[in-house]
């Protein structure tokens, strides 16, 4: 028997990923120091799939905890999730962002080799593209990132790129999310986010719960069909199975590849607010406040290398989105706590 390791694995993404991967009958340890999640999370995930999963207290900075997680186990593939992500407080702590995006993902890799194990999928973002003006975007997409946090996950991915051609053996995934959005149909797990949320789902769904008093859209002046910025959502649930997709592509030993994870549809945040609206029958107060510098007018993937080489697409509609993420909030109205 053998397991696929976490990293990061009680976040959002993570456990989500870890439900998909239970459920396609994968062994799962999930290593995490709950800096920015719960526990809770992977209790919900264990019951939801019916099977338990091994569970580690640790950080990516700390070697020694995970050695002995390959120690321990016979490990045949890394899901790295740890990392910090926030964007406007990887501007004010961008040493910290360094250290534990990159030099933690050193930190795992220098482990990994240690004890063979050489297949590994990456959790980028497509904020390496920076301000690319010039939706969908392909892999091929210059990417130069505007941000330590977008920097740090650009570093991160020449590392993976740099340690595959030195040894071949190595057979590594980078997947480049566009936005993340929704929850697990049973409303059991979703997004918890710490303080003010930094995402416009997390932001919406407290609106409709109460916990804020209106939403604030950054522009309403863009060159869109409504004026307001256009995205590229990605539900949860689609985004745990192109994980699994990745590791299958992964057994092969495919060596080093890069897929963008995201819909391909660009939707503006009026279409988001307006669609949760009429689907869970709520009101959702905004207003309009200027713009964020450096936001662009549209963005969104162009995900057709992954649906042809990872045979992965989107499932989920819009509907199934606003729909999972209320659900999840109006379950959860303080989320795991």
């Amino acid at each position: 028997m053998s397991y696929v390791l976490l990293t990061g694995g009680s976040g959002y993404i993570g456990s989500h990923t870890a439900l998909a991967l239970l459920r396609a009958g994968e062994q799962v340890i999930s290593f995490d120091n709950y800096s920015n999640s719960s526990p809770e999370s992977l209790r919900r995930v264990e019951q939801l799939a019916g099977k338990s999963m091994v569970q580690i207290k640790g950080d990516v900075l700390d070697a020694d905890a995970l050695a002995a997680v390959f120690k321990q186990y016979p490990v045949k593939a890394v899901v790295h999730f740890a990392g910090l992500k926030a964007v406007g407080e990887s501007t004010q702590k961008p040493l910290w962002y360094y250290e534990t995006n990159v030099g933690g993902t050193i930190k795992l890799c220098q482990v990994m080799a240690e004890f063979g194990v050489k297949n590994l999928v990456f959790s980028s973002s497509a904020t390496v593209y920076g301000n690319a003006q010039n939706s969908p975007l392909p892999e091929t997409t210059p990417t130069v990132a505007m941000n330590p946090y977008g920097q740090s996950k650009l570093m991160t991915e020449w590392v993976l790129q740099d340690l595959q051609r030195s040894d071949s053996s190595w057979n590594i995934a980078v997947l480049r999310y566009f936005n993340p959005v929704g929850a697990d149909a049973s409303g059991c797990i979703g997004e918890d986010p710490n303080g003010i949320p930094n995402n416009l789902m997390p932001f919406i769904t407290q609106v409709a719960v109460g916990k804020r008093s209106e939403l604030q859209i950054f522009g309403s002046d863009y060159p869109t069909a409504d004026g307001t910025g256009v995205r590229d959502y990605i539900h949860v649930t689609d985004l745990a199975a192109g994980h699994v997709a990745a590791l299958q592509h992964l057994s092969k030993g495919e060596g080093f590849d890069v897929f963008n994870l995201g819909s391909g549809l660009g939707l503006s945040v009026l279409d988001i607010v307006t669609r949760f609206a009429a689907v869970n029958q709520l009101e959702v107060p905004y207003q309009f406040v200027e713009r964020r510098p450096g936001d662009v007018a549209r963005y969104f993937a162009d995900p057709s290398k992954a649906k042809a080489v990872l045979n992965w697409q989107t499932e989920k509609t819009l509907d199934d989105i606003v729909r999972d993420s209320w659900n999840w909030q109006k379950n959860n109205p303080n989320g795991y706590n």
